[in-house]
């Protein structure tokens, strides 16, 4: 079955099987390896996408429902060689152990953002709270979404006083 993707912000056509989960055609088909397998039940976040600027387990979506919506992995969040401030702020609170996890709470922290700039610790671990990790980097990560906030509202004033110089 052909099918077209929106993908990163790319148009992506692929040949897949019926019943073909998102998280199978990002990983086999499009070469996206970032996106990981965990549970396979949409229980752990590790295969966490933006589906339509929401966190949602790839895992669990057909590859056909995905075909409607505009698509965001880890990969996504960098611009070309520039870090996403969120990638940036969990290198920066090493909040990462084993990294399985890592891509899943990155794009779920993505989404909280986008929709509160400035989250509370609360709201903060509510958004990760839908994410395992077995290494225990919970407290890191938290640290490591607060400094991307900060970070992405330092953004715009560093922007403006360049351009009055």
């Amino acid at each position: 079955m052909k099918v077209s993707l929106n993908v990163n912000g790319k148009a992506r056509e692929i040949d897949v099987p019926r019943r073909t989960t998102l998280l199978a055609a990002l990983r086999d088909d499009l070469g996206l390896v970032g996106t990981r397998y965990g549970c396979g039940a949409g229980q752990c976040g590790a295969c966490f996408v933006l589906v339509d600027g929401r966190a949602g387990a790839s895992c669990l979506m057909p590859v056909e429902q995905a075909a409607s919506a505009y698509i965001t992995t880890i990969e996504g969040l960098a611009n070309g060689d520039q870090l996403h401030p969120l990638q940036e702020a969990f290198i920066a609170e090493d909040a990462m152990q084993c990294g399985y996890c890592t891509s899943g709470m990155i794009v779920g922290a993505a989404a909280l953002l986008a929709r509160d700039p400035k989250p509370t610790d609360a709201a903060v671990r509510d958004a990760l709270a839908t994410n395992l990790c077995r290494c225990g980097v919970y407290v890191r990560a938290i640290r490591a979404v607060k400094r991307a906030s900060r970070a992405m509202a330092a953004a715009p004033r560093k922007t403006a006083e360049r351009s009055r110089a």
